[in-house]
């Protein structure tokens, strides 16, 4: 059987859990008899045997983003002839997949890792290129012979969101983590580097500067912590220079009223990011969507317990009360995500937060207990043969066709 995965990111080019996933699920699919895996993935060349990279075309160099995608999809899909089945991953490569299918006469699972529906903030960031990316995703989920949910939560929306996709296409396969390379690294050399004091408590931040991910609600939470507990905040990429500036204000109003507010902008390598959580006392996601949370699993894998918002497939990861403590959310219900009482969500996060590090023996506690729980359900292999079963299922609902 041979399976096209088709992803926008790919090692060493990666910003975001759905490249994890993709690198991830590649490695363990490819440890398995009878699959051949091709990857054909956005930027610059790889080295790695049965991936090849696609740059943006000259021609649109100067266009909108989305078209410039649009380009490397069409060049993707040309080269997919001879594949048993087009894999793709988040709307940067919908297009790839959709085209080839149709070019081929194949079958495309789309993997959900978002939604552009429950993401409208990016219209900020993309402009007229968002209804296109929408139109995009659409379509592609619509035509899809199967689509993968990275949660039971994200299965809900994606029927919610396209209610004309048949509920049986929708097949739900968690993300995973490697617990080998996510696991306690007791590191003094990065704590120094980065200014973290391993005597102190601390709470840590890791992912991107974007609406979805909650920081600035965090940020305003955050001072309700007692002043012996250091921020540690692994916080770059922000999508617009909107909520670079929102982030930057609240981080130097913090400055003013707190010594400890460490701010990494940039992409750290995972060593570092796992010293830097092995040091904290608990891992905060304040996120108003996310369809998983690769990054709560990778704080548990280093048994470091997590206060999370109570939304999206978050509750499926950490477990209220044995692995960290879930912060309820009422959300609008226009896709932004935002809570209806912002206030009390601040204030809720806040509490969350200084029970996790008032009580260090439990949050050890809830970390170790976390660490057992990434372990023992979130394999990557089980996750490859989950993959795989859904690959059969839709080859066999395809051939009867």
């Amino acid at each position: 059987m041979r399976i096209d995965v088709l992803t926008k990111e790919y090692p060493p080019e990666i910003y975001g859990g759905a490249g994890v996933h993709a690198a991830e699920l590649v490695r363990a699919l490819r440890a398995k008899d009878g699959i051949e895996v091709q990857v054909r993935c956005f930027g610059g060349e790889r080295d790695e045997e049965g991936t090849t990279a696609y740059p943006n075309l000259p021609q649109l160099s100067e266009a909108n983003a989305t078209l410039q995608t649009m380009g490397v999809d069409l060049a993707i899909a040309a080269d997919t002839e001879g594949a048993d089945l087009v894999h793709s991953h988040t709307w940067y490569a919908n297009f790839a997949g959709h085209v080839a299918s149709l070019l081929g006469g194949m079958p495309h699972v789309v993997s959900a890792h978002s939604l552009e529906p429950l993401r409208p903030w990016k219209a900020e960031q993309l402009g007229g290129g968002y209804r296109v990316s929408s139109w995009i995703e659409k379509t592609a989920y619509e035509a899809a012979a199967g689509v993968i949910a990275v949660s039971a939560g994200m299965r809900r929306d994606i029927l919610r969101s396209y209610p004309d996709i048949d509920p049986d296409k929708v097949h739900v396969v968690h993300n995973g983590i490697d617990s080998e390379q996510w696991a306690r690294n007791d590191d003094p050399e990065v704590l120094a580097r980065h200014g973290v004091d391993p005597d102190r408590p601390a709470v840590i931040f890791v992912g991107r500067i974007t609406r979805q991910k909650g920081l600035p609600y965090f940020l305003r939470a955050a001072r309700a912590l007692p002043p012996e507990v250091q921020l540690i905040l692994c916080a770059g990429a922000p999508d617009t220079p909107e909520i670079k500036a929102e982030v930057e204000g609240l981080i130097d109003e913090l400055r003013t009223e707190r010594d400890g507010v460490i701010w990494i902008g940039e992409m750290l390598p995972r060593a570092e990011v796992t010293a830097l959580l092995s040091a904290s006392t608990v891992f905060v996601c304040p996120s108003v969507y996310e369809p998983l949370g690769i990054v709560n699993l990778e704080a548990m894998a280093c048994e470091v317990a997590v206060v999370g918002t109570a939304t999206g497939g978050i509750p499926e990861v950490v477990v209220d009360g044995e692995t960290g403590w879930l912060v309820p959310i009422e959300q609008v219900q226009d896709g932004t995500g935002t809570p209806v009482d912002p206030d009390r969500f601040v204030t809720d996060l806040g509490n969350a937060l200084v029970a996790a590090v008032s009580d260090p023996e439990r949050a050890r506690e809830f970390g170790r207990a976390g660490r057992q729980r990434a372990v023992e359900h979130f394999s990557w292999a089980a996750i490859a043969d989950r993959t795989v079963e859904v690959y059969e299922r839709v080859l066999r609902d395809w051939a009867a066709k």
